[in-house]
């Protein structure tokens, strides 16, 4: 396979560069200072396109196929969004990976016609409720509840972590819950059955909690969510009953392409701040660039920003070709780890280039600093990854 981007990706990256520092990099630091969720901007990705580079055109989408390049697209609009500033970069990745994606994906006709229009177009938001408390990478240890009852499942319980969830154009998220007992494994352990219900904003019971404090992506919106006798019709319940897990772990594997995406926009970034300042800035008569020690760690960083980069692609390609998913899943699970680890390095020298600046505020490098390291624990710790990695070299490890 090549993962060389056609002429046509090229182009649609520079309308994407083109838009983020147009609308969002003059901007960005702002938003951050402020914890200010830029509604109309998010609305301006959807009107550019962004949010439908998946979806097929009965529903507003850009009706790309695999064929087409379509999942790397979205690739390469989170890449440019993140490459100006993370926290709508993350926006883009879970408004189409963790909001759109699964009802696409696992949805009836009457659910896709339903929510599909306006979250496609980017008029609103949907959340996926799957973090809680006591099951973040244990996802199989969730707690929250949904009993049918009458024609209606009764929720009960809590999220955390939830991004797109409580913001003023969020519509709806889509909850993981145990609906029965389920069954124990050949070690008995326990396996839940959980299911994926539909939950839209509004509903009584329903609250998302006041916003988190957040070291990073501050202009990103994230919110615990409760759930308290929480009714929703019978017909909420997304794909079939006691499949959530496979279809949240289906979620992930695409998801974890895209933090990778975001990671690489990151390390863009990093390269770009550290090569311009490093050309203006003097010591002892000369650019700090002339000097080893600055110049040594930015050709490393240009040496993960293409690793990176080739990795994405990689994994992106792979989606697009419809390869078999036990290839994808461990492409997927490299490029995530790789380019996100990569990515709180490349912050690391970034700060380190621009010295004392780079611990002010005024300097953008100061924001990539603290948005990169949950890029490491997002949709799958890197611990995680290589958990996941090792397996698929037939590791038998826990």
């Amino acid at each position: 396979m090549s993962y060389e981007l056609s002429a046509e990706h090229e182009a649609f990256r520079r309308s994407v560069r083109e838009f983020a520092e147009a609308e969002i990099a003059p901007h960005a630091a702002e938003w951050d200072r402020k914890h200010h969720f830029p509604s109309d901007v998010v609305q301006k990705m959807g009107a550019l396109g962004l949010m439908g580079l998946t979806a097929p055109e009965e529903y507003g989408g850009a009706g790309l196929t695999g064929e087409e390049g379509a999942f790397t697209s979205l690739c390469l609009a989170i890449e440019e969004i993140g490459r100006v500033d993370q926290s709508m970069g993350i926006t883009l990745e879970a408004a189409v990976g963790l909001g759109i994606n699964p009802i696409l994906t696992f949805g009836t006709d009457e659910q896709k016609q339903t929510w599909l229009p306006d979250l496609v177009a980017g008029r609103t938001l949907a959340g996926f409720g799957l973090t809680e408390p006591g099951a973040g990478s244990d996802a199989g240890a969730t707690k929250t509840r949904a009993e049918l009852v009458d024609g209606e499942w009764v929720v009960n319980g809590a999220k955390q972590f939830i991004t797109n969830s409580g913001s003023d154009i969020t519509s709806v998220v889509t909850v993981t819950a145990r609906t029965g007992a389920g069954s124990t494994d050949g070690a008995g352990r326990e396996r839940p059955e959980i299911s994926t219900i539909i939950v839209p904003l509004g509903t009584p019971g329903f609250t998302a909690e006041p916003a988190y404090d957040k070291l990073g992506w501050h202009a990103s919106d994230t919110h615990p969510l409760t759930f308290t006798d929480v009714r929703v019709p019978e017909t909420n319940l997304l794909g079939e009953r006691g499949r959530g897990f496979a279809q949240f772990l289906a979620t992930l594997d695409d998801g974890r392409v895209a933090i990778a995406a975001l990671a690489v926009g990151c390390i863009q970034a990093c390269l770009d701040m550290s090569l311009q300042y490093a050309g203006e800035r003097t010591t002892f008569g000369v650019p700090i660039g002339s000097k080893q020690g600055v110049a040594f760690q930015i050709a490393d960083l240009d040496v993960m920003l293409q690793a990176s980069r080739l990795l994405t692609y990689k994994a992106a390609a792979l989606k697009d070709a419809g390869r078999p998913m036990k290839e994808f899943k461990q492409a997927a699970a490299v490029a995530k780890l790789y380019a996100t680890e990569s990515a709180v390095t490349a912050t690391r020298i970034a700060t380190q280039v621009f010295g004392g600046y780079g611990f002010m505020e005024e300097y953008p490098v100061a924001r990539f600093y603290r948005d990169a390291k949950v890029l490491e624990i997002g949709e799958g710790t890197s611990e995680v990854q290589r958990m996941l990695i090792a397996r698929g070299r037939g590791l038998p490890v826990e």
